[in-house]
């Protein structure tokens, strides 16, 4: 992680605007990284998306705008601006963008 990928402290900022999309691609920010979690941004493209994955943390998705497929354990569900998922840990998931898309990603410690 370099310094400018990190928001200052005591900044107010706006998520929406602090990531943009990228024409074919997924854009990532990270906002905060420790030992105990992080906080990423993400912007996807239409048609672009994570492939199937475990973490070792239990997720948080918060879609800022757009909508997202989001498939936990092989169940898909959509979720859309405005909405939250919480992604546990150990269990596969993928995303995919059903059109383009913002999210916040809080990334907890699972035990």
């Amino acid at each position: 992680m370099n310094d400018k990928d990190v928001i200052s402290k005591g900044v107010p900022f706006n998520l929406s605007d602090d990531v943009t999309y990228a024409i074919g691609s997924v854009v990532s920010k990270t906002l905060l990284k420790k030992n105990v979690g992080n906080l990423t941004l993400f912007s996807f493209d239409q048609g672009q998306g994570l492939t199937e994955h475990t973490s070792p943390f239990d997720a948080v998705v918060y879609i800022l705008g757009g909508k997202a497929e989001i498939t936990i354990g092989g169940k898909p569900k959509t979720v859309k601006a405005g909405e939250m998922i919480i992604m546990p840990a150990g269990i596969p998931h993928a995303l995919n963008a059903v059109e383009r898309f913002k999210m916040l990603l809080i990334m907890i410690r699972g035990k």
